[in-house]
């Protein structure tokens, strides 16, 4: 090699690595921001929605739902609940509808620490934001291209790169720790990791009921002091309370009835799959989704009136060529607007699961997959887009390649969200006849200098270069500029905003698995 092709490489090496750099250190785009509003994709007409609306109160009024625990049965049944001649609890259509009009329609979940107030999320609406959350069971390997199962550690390294990624809004538990089987140790650990790497709220989900007191134990030590957790919570709770078609599930019905009982928000991820646990029909699937979710809602409600619920209906698509769920057809993401949708007539909080690529690397598959799903659930309104970032093989992985790519790709979708806004300014009438006229074109004009920032959002890790230049920096794709950005994070970026004197003290108190080795000390 000659010196100068090799002065030539490194003039390569050190560009590569200077917009690796600005990558994984990016900023907030002026063009859009957290909790941008939705609701303009409608899927269902007005007649569709009451249809749908009248099916469901019938399903929870006469088919209701199997194996309420007998702690359920006197919480709810002196508040008009009944059992039916199958011993299913059923809610009559006049209490449903009572419980909708005095249910939340809103609710917020506070950022700490040096991120309190302006990362904030705030629910209600149709403002949206991108939340992870998965528990996924694998991690992608990026080198060997090959799935492992996901540890501890990964939980902690997930979050540590949701802390620098501006458009994932809300962190939780993106995969399960395999390596640590024990119950309360696993939720224990998995808030420690979480709690630890990122001050954005969070979203995340116990095993049993009996973990919750020392979780809000953690979160006061994680938000201030004793108490201070009540006050302001950073956390939401998630879990499956219902076990399709209509039949409780009684652990997280427990870890439901508990958080109700504390005024604590629920987000419950109701998933029946079509054709498997809920009627093939698209409308029918959305029918008995809609009713599972409102038999949580009169729960939570005649626990606690008013005390906040996420209307989580996430109906799944089964491939029924094979019985496995498919999460990235274009019926998914039709039905999951659509419950959405139903969410917004009820003027309740929404999630919706989405994003869920069948792909397992990413590809030209993912890339189309996810960006439907993504599109239409934000558009639909949804307040909380779950299952985001890095998400893969049918919600059965995660990569750190894929989540850095989400995150940038929901920046343009995001754009597309916000809209155009028309105006005498914007139309820019004055501006287009003198730079028509002289010079001729826009490209010095004070106007384009003013609003570049504000009115587009610029890709770091999207390549946008000549193809001329692409072929001299090596002919990178996206997968390999993905991978540069998060070893560019992980390997600087190490937080633990618990501190050394509260972290020392959580580590006396509970069984920590995650070595401080691990977290840069």
């Amino acid at each position: 090699m000659t010196e100068k092709t090799k002065q030539t490489s490194r003039r390569k090496r050190r560009g590569r690595e200077a917009r690796r750099k600005d990558r994984a250190n990016s900023s907030n785009s002026n063009a859009i921001w957290p909790g941008i509003e939705g609701g303009l994709y409608q899927p269902l007409t007005e007649r569709d929605v009451g249809k749908v609306h009248q099916a469901a109160l019938t399903i929870v009024e006469q088919t209701g739902i199997a194996d309420a625990t007998e702690e359920l049965l006197d919480l709810v049944l002196p508040r008009g609940a009944f059992q039916n001649e199958y011993g299913r609890l059923c809610f009559p259509r006049a209490l449903v509808e009572d419980v909708l009009a005095g249910a939340a329609s809103e609710y917020q979940v506070y950022a700490r620490g040096s991120r309190a107030g302006k990362d904030d999320i705030h629910c209600k609406n149709n403002s949206v934001y991108f939340s992870n959350s998965g528990t996924a069971v694998t991690t992608f390997d990026a080198k060997s291209k090959t799935y492992r199962p996901s540890t501890l550690q990964d939980i902690y390294d997930f979050t540590r790169l949701v802390d620098k990624l501006d458009n994932i809004h809300m962190s939780g538990d993106t995969v399960l720790a395999t390596d640590v089987p024990n119950d309360y140790e696993h939720d224990v650990n998995m808030l420690y990791a979480i709690l630890a790497a990122s001050e954005k709220p969070a979203c995340v989900t116990f095993r049993n009921r009996n973990n919750i007191p020392p979780a809000i134990r953690l979160f006061d030590l994680a938000s201030g002091g004793e108490g201070t957790f009540l006050k302001k919570p950073s956390v939401i709770f998630g879990g499956c309370p219902i076990v399709s078609p209509l039949r409780f599930g009684r652990e997280n019905l427990e870890i439901l009835i508990d958080a109700s009982k504390m005024g604590l928000t629920s987000d419950i991820a109701v998933a029946p799959q079509s054709g498997a646990t809920a009627p093939a029909l698209l409308a029918g699937l959305l029918a008995q989704v809609v009713a599972e979710t409102l038999a949580c809602l009169a729960v939570v409600n005649l626990i606690k009136p008013g005390c906040p619920m996420t209307f989580a209906a996430w109906p799944f698509i089964t491939d029924l060529r094979t019985g496995s769920f498919s999460g990235g057809g274009g019926e998914q993401a039709l039905i999951a607007a659509a419950a959405i949708q139903m969410g917004n007539f009820y003027n309740l909080p929404t999630s919706v699961g989405c994003g869920m690529t069948d792909a397992k690397i990413p590809d030209a598959q993912y890339g189309y997959e996810k960006a439907l799903s993504y599109t239409l659930a934000a558009h639909a309104g949804a307040n909380r887009l779950c299952e985001f970032g890095g998400m893969m093989g049918s919600l059965m992985g995660c990569s750190f390649e894929s989540m850095v790519i989400d995150n940038e790709a929901i920046g343009m979708i995001a754009r597309s969200l916000r809209g155009i806004e028309v105006s005498d300014d914007t139309l820019s009438v004055d501006v287009i006849h003198s730079s028509a006229i002289d010079p001729g074109h826009f490209l010095g004009n004070s106007q384009t200098l003013a609003h570049m920032e504000s009115e587009y959002v610029y890709p770091t890790l999207m390549d946008r270069t000549p193809t001329d230049q692409w072929e001299k920096e090596g002919s990178q794709d996206l997968f390999s500029r993905s991978r540069e950005t998060v070893d560019e994070i992980l390997s600087s970026h190490y937080p633990n905003f618990f501190g050394d004197s509260v972290d020392a003290k959580i580590r006396q108190e509970f069984p920590i698995h995650l070595p401080k080795s691990q977290m840069g000390s």
